[in-house]
């Protein structure tokens, strides 16, 4: 759960901000926009090898 506290003088659109902020840096944005439509078996296999493959090819790397 991500929780914003308002900071001094802080106004609402910065503290809305930081939390669109904290949403996309843990992921929290990209999993509703994944999960918001319904995605095809192949599709979600597909897209698992792209994943897995970068990783393979960044533990490669260094």
């Amino acid at each position: 759960m991500i929780r914003v506290k308002i900071r001094g003088n802080e106004s609402v659109e910065q503290m809305v901000r930081r939390f669109k902020k904290l949403c996309e840096k843990e992921g929290l944005t990209r999993e509703i926009k994944r999960t918001s439509y319904y995605e095809k078996p192949s599709e979600r296999r597909r897209r698992r090898q792209r994943k897995s493959a970068k990783r393979i090819i960044r533990e490669t790397v260094f």
